[in-house]
């Protein structure tokens, strides 16, 4: 279990006032530094192991959760677009499509908008920075 950067912090400040001897002191504190990056590389490995497990997987929906999400709110966008014209038939005006799209799209929880906003930047950032790198790597465009 990993010990909370407060309780180091307090752990440093009394080991300065308890430990008289400059040199003891000293090594208290490397130890107990030492054990705080154990803990910190022990959960960095942690949550690698986790990412290299999902891109390993041989699940197709594993490494294919991100995009699909994305094409997940395409379709209710889509949806949302197709209800409005729908509803041009019926009352045979053009502002029952407009109001028809604006009460569809409001039907979208924001949440789920703010979802699909982070999901999307954080899927193409990632992508864009995965060809920067390749690119930079090979010294020439991919």
């Amino acid at each position: 279990m990993a010990i909370p950067i407060p309780v180091i912090d307090a752990a440093l400040k009394i080991i300065d006032k308890v430990i008289p001897d400059k040199e003891a002191r000293e090594k208290a504190k490397l130890e107990l530094l030492k054990e705080e990056n154990r803990n910190t590389l022990e959960e960095v490995k942690t949550d690698l192991s986790a990412i290299i497990a999902e891109a390993n997987s041989s699940d197709k929906w594993t490494s294919r959760a991100r995009p699909s999400f994305l094409y997940l709110i395409y379709l209710c966008i889509l949806l949302c677009f197709l209800g409005a014209i729908i509803g041009i038939w019926w009352p045979d005006q053009v502002e029952t499509a407009a109001y028809n799209l604006q009460n569809l799209l409001l039907a979208i929880p924001e949440s789920l908008w703010w979802l699909f906003g982070a999901g999307y930047l954080g899927y193409t950032g990632g992508r864009t920075f995965d060809k920067w790198k390749q690119t930079n790597e090979r010294g020439r465009k991919v």
